[in-house]
């Protein structure tokens, strides 16, 4: 074997790189949960200030933001001494309804520590966990993380994209969001077309109990959240079925494709979100497959496991996709409607 410096430092470089977003990740965490981002939005403060406005130790915050200067997530004036967020940064730290939510990533990757040992018995027995099983910062993050998105797309240009969706929705219509989580799709539709009816759908129990909290906070009334899973929810007449970014997770992919075949009108559309993916592991080898494929081992492929599923992952792909709605689900027509760096968005009708 054959070791060449300019290799071997180019590499030791990028490790050094990743091992310091790692070791960072809980100090995001933390900023997040004393406010340290929002305070900074758009203001300029010292650490002395940005202490005495967050109730903390300046010697603590000097540290955190020399670290979070120096990987890119805070801006530094040496002249002044000063700390302040980029308006990209404000965005994407400190505003909820920002396209990303970036603190709401950084709590997934917290589940995934959590689940740790678990993650080890399920590499060696092939087993695998529940929903259910992980730590509630999981069902926290995935809510703020995607919800980013769905702000900033699902309104504007995913509904759109789909065959006469939105003046079904406009005039009034039927739709089931199946493994609605926290019903952050669910509401965000919910709010933009008053006169439909929306029902969100999901097996795990606690997190349809917050769906309908966040309902009420939002003050919607025309939706409805029951728990069932992707099988087995009632109804037959819906005009639109979406799955967000769920469909890789399920025991039954397949047999969800069917249910919503048969639950739809014989116009019906049926809205598949997923993680950008291509059909093969070689298209997949960037930044946000690597992501992707991260939480794929530790969350999706053992939440579909742990009752006997496929396993699809969640860099499935849209050629395994097709497979799952059109030669298993039933469904006679499967397009790409539009896609964004982070998803595929599919159209498929029966």
């Amino acid at each position: 074997m054959t070791v060449t410096e300019d290799r071997l430092n180019a590499f030791l470089g990028k490790a050094i790189g990743d091992l310091g977003a790692s070791a960072s990740a809980v100090l995001v965490l933390i900023g997040d949960e004393l406010g340290l981002y929002k305070t900074l939005a758009g203001n300029r403060w010292s650490a002395e200030e940005l202490a005495i406005k967050t109730g903390t130790n300046e010697r603590y915050i000097r540290e955190w933001l020399a670290n979070q200067a120096a990987g890119g997530y805070v801006e530094y004036d040496a002249t002044s001494d000063e700390y302040f967020l980029n308006e990209e940064q404000a965005l994407c730290l400190a505003d909820p309804n920002g396209p990303v939510d970036l603190p709401g990533a950084y709590e997934v990757v917290q589940d995934l520590f959590h689940v740790r040992e678990r993650a080890l018995e399920n590499f060696r027995t092939g087993t695998g966990t529940e929903w259910g099983e992980h730590h509630e910062c999981l069902f926290d993050g995935t809510e703020r993380f995607f919800r980013g998105g769905y702000n900033a797309n699902l309104i504007s240009s995913w509904l759109p994209a789909l065959d006469g969706v939105v003046d079904k929705l406009t005039a009034g219509a039927r739709v089931a969001d199946v493994g609605c989580g926290h019903g952050a799709s669910t509401v965000l539709m919910a709010q933009a077309f008053p006169n439909s009816q929306f029902v969100g759908i999901d097996y795990h129990g606690p997190s349809i109990e917050t769906a309908r909290e966040r309902a009420s906070e939002a003050g919607v009334g025309n939706t409805t959240f029951e728990v069932a899973d992707a099988t087995t929810y009632g109804g037959d007449d819906f005009d639109l079925i979406a799955f967000f970014d769920c469909l890789h997770d399920m025991a039954d992919p397949s047999g969800a494709a069917r249910h919503a075949r048969a639950a739809l009108k014989p116009d019906g559309h049926c809205m598949l979100v997923e993680p950008f993916a291509g059909d093969s592991t070689a298209e997949n080898l960037n930044p946000v497959g690597r992501l992707m494929y991260a939480a794929s081992s530790m969350v999706c492929v053992p939440v579909s496991v742990a009752r006997g599923g496929p396993a699809l992952g969640a860099q499935a792909g849209e050629q395994a996709l097709r497979k799952v709605m059109v030669d298993d689900g039933g469904f006679t027509t499967f397009r790409r409607a539009t896609e964004t760096p982070f998803n595929l968005i599919f159209e498929a009708r029966p």
